[in-house]
C-alpha cells in the first residue's frame, strides 16, 4: 500500500526558501521593528512631537529625552516616530499607486499585441522625464490647490504619493509586460482561448496569479525608492510643512545647526538608510524565493 504524501504549500516553499537568506531575514526584523516602533511607541513615550520648551534646545541624549531635543526644544524621539509614520505610509501608498498603474499598462501591452506598442512607447516617453524636476515641477504647481481644498497636511500628502506613484510605475510596466509575453503562450492560457474564454477572465484568472510574484518583489523594492523620493522633496524644502515631521524634513531643519549639533541630522539620516536597507534586502530574499529555479 503506497503512502500518501502530503502536498507541500507553495507559499511554505516560498517561507523556506526566505529563510535561507540571512540579509532578508534582518531586514525584515529590522523594518518590522522600525514600523512598531513608529506606531506603537506613542503609546509608551507620551512626549507630544509638536510640544515646545525653550529651555530645553538642542540638549543632548538624556533620561528625559532620549534621542536629545531640536532647536526648539521638541522631543526628537517622539518627532522621529511621528515622521517614520508619515513616511512609510507615504512609501506605501506611493507604491500602491505606481503597482497599480504599472500592471495595468504591463499587463494590456503584453496581452494585446495591437497596442503593445503604442503602450510601450508611451512607457519610454515617461522613461524619458527627468523625473526629480517633473516631481518638483508638480509641487510647485498644484501644491497650494490641494492645500486649499483639502488642508496643508492631508493635500501635501496626496501630492507627493501621487507625483512619485505616477512617477515610478514604468519599470513595473516592462516587468509585468515581459511575464504576461511568455504566460500567454503557456498550455492553460491557449486552451482558455481556443474554447472562447473572454481576454478579460483569462487575464484575471490565469494571467494575474501568474505574474504576482514579479510585482511582489518590484512593490518591495520600489517602497525603498518612494521613501527616498519623498525624503528628498522634503530635504528640498519642498515636502510637508514644517509642523508635520517627515524624516526628510527632520534631515531639512537641522542642516543649520548640523555642525554644532549633529544629532538633529544623525537620526533622521540612519532611520531613512536603515529603513531603505532593509527593504532592499527584504526585496532580495523575495526575489530568491520567488524564483522556482533557486528554490531548493
Amino acid at each position: 500500500m503506497a503512502l500518501e504524501v502530503p502536498s507541500r504549500n507553495q507559499w511554505r516553499d516560498v517561507w523556506d526558501q526566505f529563510r535561507t537568506h540571512k540579509g532578508a531575514v534582518i531586514g525584515a526584523a529590522i523594518f518590522l521593528l522600525i514600523v512598531v516602533c513608529a506606531v506603537f511607541g506613542p503609546c509608551f513615550w507620551r512626549i507630544s512631537p509638536t510640544y515646545i520648551n525653550f529651555r530645553a534646545i538642542n540638549q543632548g541624549p538624556s533620561w528625559g529625552h532620549l534621542l536629545g531635543t531640536d532647536q526648539l526644544g521638541r522631543d526628537l524621539l517622539a518627532r522621529m516616530m511621528a515622521g517614520g509614520r508619515i513616511t512609510i505610509a507615504v512609501g506605501v501608498t506611493a507604491k500602491i499607486i505606481s503597482i497599480f498603474l504599472g500592471t495595468f499598462v504591463g499587463v494590456l501591452a503584453g496581452y494585446f499585441k495591437s497596442i503593445d506598442g503604442l503602450l510601450m512607447r508611451f512607457t519610454d516617453m515617461f522613461l524619458a522625464l527627468p523625473g526629480l524636476q517633473l516631481l518638483l515641477i508638480m509641487m510647485m504647481l498644484f501644491r497650494e490647490s490641494l492645500a486649499s481644498m483639502f488642508g496643508p497636511e492631508m493635500g501635501t500628502f496626496i501630492l507627493v504619493v501621487s507625483a512619485i506613484g505616477v512617477m515610478s510605475w514604468m519599470h513595473t510596466a516592462r516587468v509585468v509586460r515581459g511575464e504576461v509575453l511568455a504566460i500567454k503562450q503557456r498550455e492553460f492560457v491557449l486552451a482558455s482561448r481556443s474554447i472562447g474564454t473572454p481576454p478579460r477572465r483569462i487575464i484575471l484568472r490565469h494571467v494575474l496569479p501568474n505574474v504576482l510574484s514579479p510585482i511582489m518583489v518590484s512593490a518591495t523594492l520600489g517602497i525603498a525608492t518612494a521613501i527616498l523620493g519623498e525624503s528628498t522633496l522634503s530635504f528640498l524644502g519642498l515636502g510637508f510643512p514644517p509642523d508635520f515631521p517627515t524624516w526628510g524634513r527632520l534631515l531639512y531643519d537641522g542642516i543649520e545647526y548640523m555642525q554644532d549639533y549633529p544629532q538633529l541630522v544623525l537620526w533622521p539620516g540612519i532611520a531613512i538608510s536603515l529603513t531603505v536597507l532593509s527593504i532592499n534586502y527584504i526585496g532580495d530574499g523575495l526575489r530568491d524565493a520567488l524564483d522556482p529555479r533557486l528554490r531548493r
